[in-house]
């Protein structure tokens, strides 16, 4: 009978390793085609380019060393990146989970009890007993039991591509947090740059206007012209004034974000920012590369489709659950009322076989599970194709964005250099005793919001750079670890507080 059992072991193990080559319960995952358009529906008339976007290291076309230090260290001390790198730990080890159910289980157990039976149990009670039987007495027990559930249909290997797409998604997701870090940080200096510019220009302004507001006093102590002009001139005065507070605001608001993207306090930054700066200008021309291209640079896109395939394979681990399950068990060990033959040969005792389980009654609990799981892998498919529109969108309105902000840009230029001739004629005729004063205040009024508002503008060029660069998925080949980003970033660019 031995080579009986032996023979029906072997059987099993060799169908438990032939099971991986069967064909799985549940539908099989396909990539879902999504088309895209031949080209940008929006003239590349901002100085892009339909050439390969290059935007690994998209901020060092701005030639700031400021921002490429900032950069490097929210890359490595970013605390939602942190978050998002633990992600990517906990799917490996869920992954290495699910792939360890394809092993056997093997227990090990030792035990000791003393032990009393009852004397009037059923059966025995109602024997006549001899004198002297031991119904009290040590029990020693120690030994292994084994169990191998052999994946006849599938749901272990599907449960296991899910978790594999889902350590893909993780990362996709790391990237998407990179992608958005990096915009979010370049952004920020941006605005605290742009706030500098405009509070200089306030502050020009004003002493402009005291000037003028000390000329017409002296004037007026002179009799020459009426308190209505001291009053107009306190006026515009007052109100270029009240501009500063909410720059300053505006400027600490960008400082404190910047703080908090790197890892850091608030307050952290203010010292290192203090000095004024240019606002970072845009480079002549901005590679886009073609609309078929984007679905492959954008994170999220990516990660959308690998929450699809998971989803998709979550339907077979769901269907797998109506079909019987199948298990190689086994216990082994040794089992003796003394210690002192405890581990001798007599006191072995074993079991091997196989074990067939299957639920035939649950109130539809299986079924309802798999509608679950269709619904969510619909989801899934919807998600993903939504993801992928909203990347179109995302470029078509920053194409757009940035080509018409540089034509405004162009407009307000020379509504400056028009403001500028106008206050030199109004102060000349003025001072000739040939314009009312209130021409004089008109157009100091008209420079200082042309010359805000050119800045302004230069702001938000640069600002919908980088958006351009943050939609087109730019960022996340620099990998988000530390060594990757410092490569990136050249090291005398580094700045410590």
């Amino acid at each position: 009978m031995r080579p009986n059992r032996f023979s029906t072991v072997a059987l099993l193990a060799f169908l438990a390793g032939g099971c991986a080559n069967m064909p799985s319960v549940g539908p099989d995952y396909h990539a879902p085609e999504t088309k895209a358009p031949t080209h940008w529906s929006e003239p590349l008339a901002g100085g892009e380019t339909n050439s390969a976007a290059a935007t690994a290291a998209w901020w060092k076309n701005f030639h700031d060393a400021e921002l490429d230090s900032l950069i490097a260290r929210a890359a490595s001390s970013n605390l939602d990146l942190k978050i998002a790198q633990a992600r990517v730990r906990e799917a490996r080890a869920h992954y290495r989970m699910t792939s360890a159910d394809f092993w056997p289980t093997v227990d090990a157990a030792g035990s000791y009890a003393r032990n009393r039976q009852s004397e009037h149990q059923p059966v025995l009670g109602s024997l006549p007993m001899p004198p002297g039987v031991p119904f009290e007495n040590d029990v020693y027990q120690a030994g292994f039991d084994a169990s191998w559930e052999i994946d006849v249909f599938g749901g272990k290997r599907r449960a296991t591509e899910s978790a594999g797409a889902q350590v893909a998604a993780a990362q996709f997701g790391e990237r998407e947090v990179l992608v958005t870090l990096l915009g979010e940080v370049a952004r920020n200096y941006v605005e605290a740059r742009g706030c500098q510019r405009r509070l200089e220009i306030a502050r020009d302004n004003i002493r402009a206007q005291e000037q003028s507001l000390a000329i017409v006093q002296n004037r007026f102590t002179n009799g020459l012209t009426s308190d209505l002009d001291v009053q107009q001139a306190s006026t515009v005065l007052a109100t270029t004034r009240a501009v500063v507070p909410a720059l300053e605001t505006a400027l600490a608001a960008s400082i404190h974000r910047l703080g908090v993207l790197l890892g850091q306090m608030p307050e952290s930054l203010e010292t290192e920012l203090a000095t004024v700066a240019p606002i970072p200008a845009a480079p002549p021309t901005v590679p886009v590369g073609l609309p078929s291209e984007l679905l492959l640079r954008r994170p999220d896109v990516a990660l959308a489709e690998r929450q699809l395939a998971a989803a998709t394979a979550n339907i077979g681990v769901a269907k797998a659950d109506l079909f019987p399950k199948f298990y190689l068990t086994g216990v082994a060990g040794f089992e003796s009322i003394s210690a002192d033959d405890w581990f001798k040969s007599g006191s072995r005792f074993w079991s091997v076989g196989p074990a067939v389980q299957w639920r035939i009654f649950d109130a539809g609990r299986i079924r309802a599970n798999i509608q679950v799981q269709n619904a969510r892998q619909e989801q899934a498919l919807a998600n993903y194709e939504n993801t992928a529109l909203s990347a179109f969108e995302d470029v078509e309105n920053a194409l757009t964005a940035y080509a018409k902000e540089q034509i405004r840009r162009q407009q307000l230029g020379d509504a400056v250099k028009s403001s500028e001739e106008s206050l030199r004629l109004a102060n000349q005729l003025y001072a000739n005793g040939l314009s009312n004063f209130i021409n004089v205040l008109d157009a100091e009024r008209s420079l200082y919001q042309a010359q805000d508002a050119l800045v302004q503008s230069d702001r938000t060029i640069s600002a919908n750079l980088i958006a351009l660069y943050k939609s087109l998925g730019g960022g996340w080949e620099i990998e988000s670890n530390t060594q990757a980003i410092a490569q990136a970033t050249p090291q005398n660019d580094l700045r410590q507080n």
